[in-house]
């Protein structure tokens, strides 16, 4: 890496919940350890402001990423971060994912301060989440339990939790175990039942296409993890293949095998009553390809059917 290169100052965007600066911080500090100078830059996002509707409601597209990416254009930064999982399927063309970091645990998890609190099929409790995928699920193998509407940071979440608007939280492990609250963790939702949202447990670098090739080359090289990276090709190929943003209740979990790579996705109906689920495996060379593949697969077998009864019900 030549000099000038780690002369720069790398101005890291991102929003600035508590997790999201851990993201920023442990994307900083890989940084440091290349050689390169960092600074911070908080960027509020539509999904940080609007806090009283569900995300299909102020819909799916760029919520958590669109003021970012506004940044990354007009050069007040030279990579945003953001959960692997938040980043919508097709990025603006003037735009790229540089790097993938390396993924934490994948699972969804239930908190509850209550360390008795006991998850079972005909649980009658009340849960909070803000995911579509989590309350489609949870209908499809605990149809008595309730679910309510969960937006705002973890912090945030907790508070309501504390206040008893619910029984307890669902959310992804990754978030939990960094925020240092896997102490509340009462449930753990097998990954090939409750199989994840496309990217969870990983955190996404982007950047603007038009930045320095050189610049661009050391910052993969500092941040990217190549085993994290193939598997997130294949799920992002699914999620475009879908045409799916997060809220969409489709899901996908690419994981290498001594074969290659094996990558099980589908949907669910937000009612729960039909899910659609399917595994392919192949070559690491063709990722993006068995991905495509895989979506197409559930879009034929009535993927396409669930989809379009969703977005009906969205345009009511």
């Amino acid at each position: 890496m030549t000099e000038n290169i780690t002369d720069r100052i790398i101005r890291i965007g991102t929003r600035g919940s508590k997790l999201a600066l851990w993201q920023a911080e442990n994307a900083a500090e890989k940084l440091q350890a290349s050689g390169f100078k960092t600074e911070l830059v908080i960027i509020s996002t539509k999904g940080d402001q609007v806090l009283d509707k569900s995300l299909d409601k102020i819909g799916s597209k760029g919520v958590f990423t669109e003021e970012l990416e506004v940044a990354l254009r007009e050069g007040q930064v030279e990579i945003a971060v953001h959960s692997a999982k938040d980043v919508q399927s097709s990025i603006p063309e003037d735009l790229e994912l540089v790097a993938f970091m390396e993924r934490e645990q994948v699972n969804d998890v239930i908190l509850s301060f209550d360390p008795n609190f006991k998850l079972e099929r005909d649980s009658k409790a009340v849960i909070g989440t803000s995911s579509t995928r989590r309350k489609a699920l949870l209908k499809k193998y605990y149809p008595n339990i309730k679910t309510a509407e969960s937006r705002g940071n973890l912090q945030t979440r907790l508070r309501k939790l504390e206040e008893k608007q619910f029984d307890a939280l669902m959310l992804a492990y990754a978030g939990v175990y960094r925020m240092g609250y896997d102490n509340l963790i009462v449930h753990t939702f097998p990954e090939y039942e409750f199989v994840p949202a496309a990217g969870q447990g990983s955190v996404a670098i982007e950047c603007a296409k038009n930045l320095d090739p050189e610049l661009k080359k050391g910052l993969k090289e500092a941040l990217n993890h190549t085993d994290t990276h193939v598997c997130l090709l294949a799920e992002r190929a699914f999620l475009r293949t879908m045409e799916g943003g997060c809220s969409i209740p489709s899901f996908a979990l690419a994981t290498l095998t001594d074969e290659g790579v094996s990558i099980t996705g589908g949907i669910v109906s937000l009612d729960g009553k039909t899910l659609l689920q399917e595994t392919l495996e192949g070559p690491t060379v063709t990722v993006e390809a068995m991905g495509e593949q895989l979506a197409n697969t559930i879009l034929s077998r009535g993927g396409d059917e669930i989809l379009k009864s969703i977005r009906a019900e969205r345009t009511e």
